[in-house]
């Protein structure tokens, strides 16, 4: 399940460009706006996406080291398995959040408010942003800010059974986003046209959900062809 868990967290970072826009497109917007007028924009962009990169890859590490804790007791229950299961019940909820049919993953990103209201503040001593190197603190910190996006991701980077497993999940996953928010941050205004499409939006939310729904086969012929007992000793 880990190489698909790869490849379908990459395309969820992609299609999740409509959830971008409307997350982090106003900030990518402002923060393009302050850079200097008289350099070259594109090593502030680069640097600031490396930053958001790294933390994200350092909470994919955190979970999937916590995951790895919770595989001790596999001999009693499949908990990869059920984790995965979990993990692509989240992204059936993100496709359809981003298709604009449920909206419970708003109410995921009000949790992760109690740590952004912490690390908030220090954003104020990195601007305005003079060089590349205060982008990448920007990155750094902005890669905590409450998105259910993320989170639905890093619930597969729980289930990925190490803390490298997860490091290079949420790695693949911020590849996935790398496009659209370089894009958001080069060309703001047409971009914003565009992805804020209803059609678009809803393309996106349900291929991001047919990737739950084919995981949750996957889980479910698991079970199917090895009982509960035998699924324990499944590698994932």
């Amino acid at each position: 399940m880990t190489e698909f868990s790869f490849i379908a967290v990459f395309f969820v970072g992609l299609l999740g460009g409509v959830h971008c826009l409307g997350m982090c497109g106003s900030i990518v917007g402002i923060f393009a706006a302050q850079l200097p007028k008289d350099k070259a924009r594109w090593p502030f962009h680069l640097a600031y996406n490396g930053g958001r990169l790294a933390s994200y890859a350092a909470a994919g590490a955190l979970v999937g080291a916590i995951g790895q804790a919770g595989l001790l007791l596999r001999d009693a229950v499949p908990v990869q398995h059920l984790l995965f299961a979990l993990s692509s019940l989240m992204l059936i909820a993100l496709g359809l959040y981003l298709a604009g049919i449920w909206g419970m993953v708003r109410r995921i990103e009000q949790i992760g408010g109690v740590l952004w209201k912490r690390l908030q503040p220090l954003t104020r001593h990195i601007l305005p942003l003079v060089s590349p190197w205060r982008a990448l603190l920007l990155g750094l910190l902005l890669g905590w800010l409450p998105c259910g996006l993320v989170y639905s991701v890093l619930v597969t980077a729980l289930a990925s059974g190490s803390a490298q497993n997860g490091a290079l999940m949420m790695l693949a996953f911020g590849l996935g986003t790398l496009p659209n928010l370089l894009a958001i941050g080069m060309f703001w205004e047409s971009i914003k046209r565009r992805t804020q499409s209803p059609r678009v939006r809803m393309i996106a939310g349900l291929l991001v959900a047919g990737f739950g729904v084919y995981g949750l086969f996957r889980v479910g012929y698991t079970f199917y062809s090895y009982g509960w007992t035998g699924s324990c000793h499944v590698a994932a």
